[in-house]
């Protein structure tokens, strides 16, 4: 029998434990989440979902039931808990045998086939599960806790279990000795690691030790409380792991993501109902069965961490994150934060306007950009009719215009224009002109000395502005060209992480999203205009090999290239306006024809809503159809290379 501090103690312990066992689920959970969201494309990434899945099953089952006093709902949980350890097995070989891919060693057939029937197997266990042949009846009058007793079954299914687990472990080492790169070998032993702790935690140990725990409950539950948190930390290595698999973004980016989402999701969450569960117990110990600090604790918690996370995250992903690259990530984080965008653009030109006017007495005026040789309106306040209709390329010539004003301002109809000019410090010669200000006079209205002191300080202000307009929009403009160049060398880089021949030997190809969007853009100037001849397109080797076909010309060349993925996308036969067709159809007249969606859409008898749709379906259908052709391209000189 234990004295009473030791009886605290032990409880102590076992709600230590029932809080952690309740976190593993909830880290799971959220790491099941994070594969979801992010990466279920990898083959990698889905077979380890499913492991986290079992996981999820295994400790939210434990943690209800090591909650529960009934022995119906005992049982109940203990039988769930049971559906996660099934699987589990299978989910492991699954995942080993896709990281073995993913390092160059594809299947030939054999891994494929035995993973499937390892799930058949699993299928059979439950089957038996569910009959109740797999394990036999709950114990619940023993310590240290509730367990199942074992079944001729159970004692195959530790068999299984133990089997699948080494063949497992044996995938991971093949794949390890595979990586060549430091840090895949890094990641490799990190996933190794990682993937110890569901496996050897999830197993049922009270099958075959039950009466050794009973005697040892400090100990049982000692180690119990030891290994939660041992699994806690090495599912989440293992997702660290993982997270690297299917993704072509910048290690550093990786790392953030997963950290953020760790520390916003598994860290509050487990911290709240920690303290929830603490303050409730110690209530308990008080006579208090539930108390309103619960909740409110609980609260506090959420919001103290989400508050600290808000202000810690930008400090550590500068000093944890960026690296040897903290000064240039930091340089474009601020300026992401402070970029001007066309709304903030628009809103400080209307200041600058509504003080000219303020300062002139004026019902209305404008500010135009000059982009290239044409103005463009950016911004007009004020309710004048002129403001509707004004053709501002003859606003632009009289300022050209040199008998037409004093060379700081110049008059058009009711309009005094003033044009804005590049600050002087920022350029040698003869200034460049970046726009027009317009503002409405009155007749025989004279500009003072003071209100001309205002106003060259205004007109100075909107200078500015069009200034950093402009050369925003180069930058865009260079980011833009050079944003498939740098997609293209995350790709390459992403795959040499584990198979250095996949990464370096072989032509990465655009994701489906990208492919469907340079698709779209080539369609919308299929017969002429830059988003077809500056298109990305224009890199594939389909396209290359065009070339000369199309007399060196690109945009016949990629014109051909769509009129083939077009036609392959058509069917048989002659041309119908029937169901079949209807895609065909669609490219044909949107585009090809270039007729109106009104008339499209009366001419194929949907409605516009429905055009666009099929018309999206239609060009991620060509866009699939151009990548098989690249496909078959690079495989095709891929393999003359070789030989």
């Amino acid at each position: 029998m234990l004295s009473g501090w030791m009886r605290d103690l032990l409880t102590g312990i076992i709600t230590v434990n029932q809080i952690l066992t309740a976190g593993i689920a909830i880290t799971a959970f959220s790491l099941f989440l994070y594969a979801l969201s992010f990466n279920l494309r990898d083959r990698v990434a889905r077979s380890f979902a499913i492991i986290l899945l079992c996981v999820v099953t295994v400790f939210t089952s434990e943690a209800l039931e090591s909650s529960s006093s009934s022995p119906q709902v005992i049982e109940l949980f203990l039988r769930l808990e049971w559906i996660g350890i099934i699987f589990l097995p299978p989910a492991y070989f699954h995942l080993s045998d896709a990281v073995l891919v993913t390092t160059g060693n594809p299947s030939r057939g054999r891994r494929y086939v035995f993973v499937r029937l390892m799930y058949f197997a699993s299928v059979i266990f439950l089957l038996l599960l569910i009959l109740g042949r797999l394990l036999g009846p709950v114990v619940v009058d023993k310590q240290p806790t509730s367990f199942l007793q074992r079944t001729i079954w159970t004692e195959i299914f530790t068999v299984y279990y133990v089997v699948l687990m080494l063949l497992a472990w044996i995938n991971f080492w093949r794949a390890y000795r595979r990586t060549l790169t430091r840090s895949g070998r890094r990641r490799m032993i990190y996933l190794l690691a990682g993937a110890s702790a569901p496996a050897l935690g999830s197993f049922p140990y009270l099958l075959y030790g039950s009466s050794l725990a009973g005697n040892h409950p400090f100990l049982f539950w000692g180690l119990a409380t030891v290994s939660n948190l041992l699994i806690t930390g090495l599912i989440i290595l293992m997702a660290y792991a993982v997270a690297f698999f299917g993704v072509s973004w910048p290690d550093r980016v990786v790392k953030s993501r997963l950290f953020k989402w760790i520390m916003r999701g598994p860290v509050v969450a487990s911290a709240a109902l920690g303290v929830m569960t603490i303050v409730r117990r110690s209530g308990e110990l008080f006579g208090t069965i539930y108390s309103a600090a619960v909740p409110a604790v609980m609260v506090a918690t959420v919001l103290l961490l989400e508050h600290t996370i808000t202000l810690v995250a930008p400090l550590w992903e500068r000093f944890i994150f960026f690296g040897g690259d903290r000064a240039d990530l930091a340089l474009l984080q601020n300026l992401e934060e402070r970029l001007i965008t066309q709304n903030d653009l628009r809103q400080f030109l209307e200041a600058v306007l509504a003080a000219v006017r303020d300062h002139l007495q004026s019902p209305s005026a404008f500010v135009a950009a000059l982009d290239g040789q044409e103005l463009s309106l950016v911004v007009a306040t004020g309710n004048s009719p002129l403001l509707k209709g004004f053709n501002l390329s003859e606003a632009l010539q009289v300022v050209n215009h040199e008998g037409n004003g004093n060379g700081e301002e110049y008059i058009w109809g009711d309009y005094w224009l003033f044009p804005l000019h590049q600050p002087p410090e920022t350029i040698e010669g003869s200034p460049i002109m970046l726009g027009l200000l317009g503002v409405v006079h009155q007749p025989g209205q004279v500009i003072l000395r003071d209100q001309r002191q205002a106003l060259s300080l205004l007109l100075k202000r909107a200078s500015v502005a069009l200034q950093d307009r402009q050369l925003q929009r180069s930058v865009f403009r260079s980011l833009e060209n050079l944003r498939p160049q740098v997609d293209m060398f995350q790709r390459l880089r992403a795959l040499g992480r584990y198979d250095s021949k996949a990464g370096l030997l072989e032509e990465a190809l655009p994701p489906e999203s990208d492919m469907a969007e340079w698709v779209r853009d080539a369609l919308t100037h299929y017969w002429g205009g830059p988003k077809l001849t500056q298109n990305p397109l224009q890199n594939l080797q389909i396209v290359q090999q065009a070339f000369k076909e199309n007399n060196d010309n690109p945009a016949n060349a990629l014109r051909s290239i769509l009129r083939q993925a077009m036609d392959n996308v058509r069917p048989g036969g002659e041309r119908r306006f029937t169901g079949e067709w209807i895609l065909f159809n669609i490219l044909e007249m949107k585009f090809v024809e270039g007729r109106k969606v009104r008339d499209v859409a009366s001419r194929l008898a949907m409605s516009e809503a429905d055009l666009y749709r099929k018309q999206r379906v239609a060009i991620e259908e060509v866009a699939r159809v151009m990548l098989e052709m690249e496909r078959q391209t690079q495989n095709h000189f891929g393999g003359k290379e070789t030989r």
